[in-house]
Formats: structure tokens, sequence, C-alpha cells
């Protein structure tokens, strides 16, 4: 179904609007999702040289687009969009003009995407409510980080909520955007022997792994002081563990997913002290080795003149305290300049109470389902059947795929995804404000602790899986981590 909207990107000429949103869009254009009719209006603080055309022939050239660039679709994506001079801290006849513009078509979804730092998140709301751009069919999208710390996030969420209501209000975590992770609901909300596994009883512990090959190259300037527990933490690892451990919600519907995510939220046990060195490895990585080329460690890549107390890892162990997940450790982990890039959930079933036959001993591995969001996305259950053709005590692991090809043989991209809910106004896939500051209320405990235990932070070599202490972590639960060669998440 295609749709029809008006789409402001704040920084549209930046970051992340070259590499994500922009072929994005282009691509819904080629799938017919996005209406020809719809119109991209992309701010910059510069002029852009040259045509419109030629600049996003550039663009595409560098981001190509998912599904490649034909001439004559290009034409039609590039008359879609404008390139405008706009600045966000003060008004002026630049907004004017915008505000003229965008209020000849007002029968249509108006979104404006703050694809900017989130110092400028409230001098831009404040100026869309200024100029009229904030009435009933505008929507404002969020994106991280939100905030720093709890007061910093509430300050943000204080200054939207006077231009914009909760209702008109998208935080977007791009995870959950992802094909994988929609259809780890439909599966779990729409048969009735995942939701009758899906509890303490049968799981024995559940990972889920952000894992990146690239160090801070390009982000120092917002990394440094940031870290791993900031940038990925508190937003895409624990909404990823809220949707694994969420309640079955009465409807499938904005209100009622977020609502059981903030009450997974609001059971995490929290942790104090000796608990937070006991249970969270942080640490930075130093100089090593990446695809067999020498890498610098990351003070070497930021030129740092004194030490830092960043971290580049975090793994650790949390505990949700209800009577589904009671003693389940939910094992979260995440770094930089490690030996693969993936992102995966596993949940590991509990092993078998009992072998009726002794010659299978240690062939059978637990049963696995497993959600890989990237390098593509991927729904798997490992089980153990008989090695077809071999001995009765010979046994094999197997994986039962579970993904669905698209009818139209595309997936959403979830960038894409979200944009077009957005434009819908459905919030499922976005992040109540009370769901960043509970997450917030967690993670500043512990980034408390750390600095004031400066000593915790540890070091690893680039091109590793982080220091030993993060093994140790699973090891003295009788646990490990799941490895696996380049390309193949899931492995033990």
């Amino acid at each position: 179904m295609q749709q029809t909207f008006d789409l402001v990107i704040f920084g549209g000429t930046g970051d992340l609007s070259r590499r994500k949103l922009l072929p994005a869009l282009y691509a819904g254009v080629v799938a017919g999702r996005v209406h020809a009719d719809s119109r991209i209006i992309l701010t910059s603080r510069s002029a852009v040289e040259g045509s419109q055309l030629d600049w996003l022939k550039d663009l595409f050239g560098v981001n190509v687009p998912a599904c490649g660039v034909e001439e004559k679709s290009l034409a039609t994506f590039s008359q879609m969009v404008t390139i405008v001079e706009l600045g966000l801290l003060e008004g002026g006849d630049d907004w004017v003009a915008l505000a003229q513009e965008l209020k000849r078509t007002d029968e249509r979804p108006l979104v404006h995407f703050l694809a900017v730092p989130p110092s400028v998140f409230t001098s831009t709301c404040h100026l869309l409510g200024e100029y009229g751009l904030n009435d009933s069919r505008a929507r404002i999208v969020l994106e991280k980080p939100l905030g720093h710390d709890l007061a910093s996030a509430q300050a943000i969420n204080e200054d939207v909520g006077q231009c914009f209501a909760e209702k008109q209000t998208f935080r977007i975590d791009h995870y959950l955007g992802k094909e994988a992770v929609q259809n780890l609901l439909a599966l779990r909300f729409s048969n009735i022997m995942f939701e009758e596994l899906w509890s303490a009883r049968t799981i024995d512990h559940i990972q889920i792994t952000i894992a990146e090959d690239l160090g801070v190259e390009g982000r120092g300037g917002f990394y440094e002081g940031t870290g791993a527990m900031r940038d990925m933490v508190q937003n895409h690892l624990l909404q990823l563990l809220c949707l694994v451990a969420m309640e079955p919600p009465a409807r499938l519907d904005g209100d009622s997913i977020r609502e059981e995510k903030l009450k997974v939220l609001k059971s995490l046990k929290q942790y104090n002290g000796a608990e937070i060195d006991e249970n969270i490895v942080r640490a930075q990585y130093g100089a090593g080795a990446m695809a067999g080329e020498a890498v610098g460690s990351y003070s070497d890549d930021l030129e740092l003149t004194e030490e830092s107390t960043t971290e580049t890892f975090v793994a650790l162990k949390a505990y949700i305290e209800n009577w589904r997940w009671a003693n389940v450790p939910f094992y979260l982990r995440t770094g930089k300049r490690l030996p693969d890039r993936f992102a995966e959930i596993v949940i590991q079933f509990k092993p078998i109470p009992h072998s009726p036959h002794a010659g299978w001993g240690k062939q059978i591995n637990p049963n696995r389902f497993i959600i890989r969001m990237q390098p593509e996305d991927h729904l798997a259950l490992r089980m153990m059947v008989k090695n077809h053709g071999s001995a009765t005590e010979a046994l094999k692991e197997v994986e039962m795929n579970l993904d669905v090809v698209a009818d139209d043989g595309q997936r959403l991209g979830p960038y894409l995804r979200l944009i077009l809910d957005a434009a819908r106004g459905d919030q499922s896939l976005f992040v109540h404000r009370d769901e960043v500051e509970h997450a917030w209320r967690w993670v500043d405990n512990i980034i408390d602790h750390w600095q004031q235990s400066p000593a915790t932070l540890k070091t690893y070599q680039a091109g590793t899986w982080g220091p030993y202490e993060v093994h140790d972590l699973m090891v003295r639960d009788g646990r490990t981590w799941f490895y696996e060669p380049k390309g193949k998440p899931g492995d033990g």
C-alpha cells in the first residue's frame, strides 16, 4: 500500500540522512510503498553545490540503496526531494518559507525527523510550534541519543512536550523496526507453542549481542565521554530485552505494547556497589589487528593526549524480578573493534532432564531459538535429530529456518518501516518517554558507580571478544558466550 506524506528531515544532508534515511526512502519509492506525490524536504546549514539530481547520484554512489539505483526512478525521486537552508536556533524568512510550503498540503501527514544533535531538539521543536507546524497532522521523530542521563532526558521530554503531545512524539530505535524483531512478536503472540515455552520453566538463559567490528572513527566528538553503556545499552539492548521479556499485550497497539515493555524495565534488578562489579564488565579497546591489518587503540583513534575512562565494550548479566523470568539470567554485550559485526538474540532452553540413550551423551545440545538482526534478518530453531543413515546413537543438530520471503520479494528496511509507521500515527514500534526515563534510572546507577571506581575499566585487544573477565562472567555460571565463524552467528 502506497503512502503519501510530507517528510522534513532536519539535518537532511548529514550523516544519518545520507547513510540510512535517503537510501531507505528511495527503496520505498521503487517498491511502491512511498507515493511519488510525497515530498521530502532536507534542511541544511549551507547550500548544496550543483543540482539535486547530481547530489543524489553522488550520494547513492557511496550509500547504495538495497534495491540498487535506476536512472528513471532516481529522476522521480529527485523531483520529490527539496534541499533548503534552515537555521535551527532562531526563526526568520527561511522558516516562513518552509511553513508556507508545508501548509499547501495540510490534508496529509507531516513527519518531522530530527536527525540532529539533541542540543537543538528543544529549539527546533519550539520553532515548529512558533510557525504552526505542530498541528494535529504533525508527528515529531526523535533520533537517539535522547539525553546523556536521566536529568537531560527528562529535560528534553519536557521541552518537546510543550510543543508536541505524547501521541505525536515518536522516539525511534531502528532495531525495533527490523524484520526479525517483528517476526519475534508474531511468533510469540500468534502461536501457543511459543507462549507455553516462554518462561523460566523451560528457558535456561538469554543472550543479546550487538557486536561491531569498527572503531570510533568519525564519531570521536560524540563518543568520548559517552561510551557503550549510554550509546548502546540504555536504548538498543534494553529495548530488545523488553521485547523478549514482555508479557502478552491485550492488543498489538502502541499503548499496550509500550505498557508491557515499561513493566519489564520496572522489574529489572537494581545492582549496587560490589554487585555492579560482579555482574557488569566494561572495557576499552587497545591496539590490535582486524582482518590481518594492525589497528590502533581507542586513544590512538581519537588522538587523545590524556587517559580516557570511556568504555567501548560492556557485558552484563541482568535479572527480571517477576514470576515469568525469576532466576533466568539475561546476558547482554556490545562492543567496538570486535572480530565480527552482528546483532542477535539467542534464547537457550534448558537441557533435557534425562537422556534415555547412553550413547547420546554429550551429543545433545540444548534447543535454541535464534533471532538475528544483522548483517541480515534471520529466525531459526536449533534442535537435535537422528543423523540419517548412522547408528541409533548418532545425533546431529539441525536448524529449522523460520524466515519468510515477502510476497513482492522485498523486505522493508527498519528506517523505512518506522517512517511509514510514524506517518500513519502507529506508535507500536516507538519508545514512550516513561521507558526512556526508567532505562536511564537503571543505567545512571551503574555509571555513577563507575565514576567513583575508575579502576573497574578493563582493556582488550582490538580484534578479540573483549577482556577475559567477560568470559569469566559466563564460565562461573557454567555457560559460554555464543561464538561463530564470520558471517554465521549463533553456534556455540
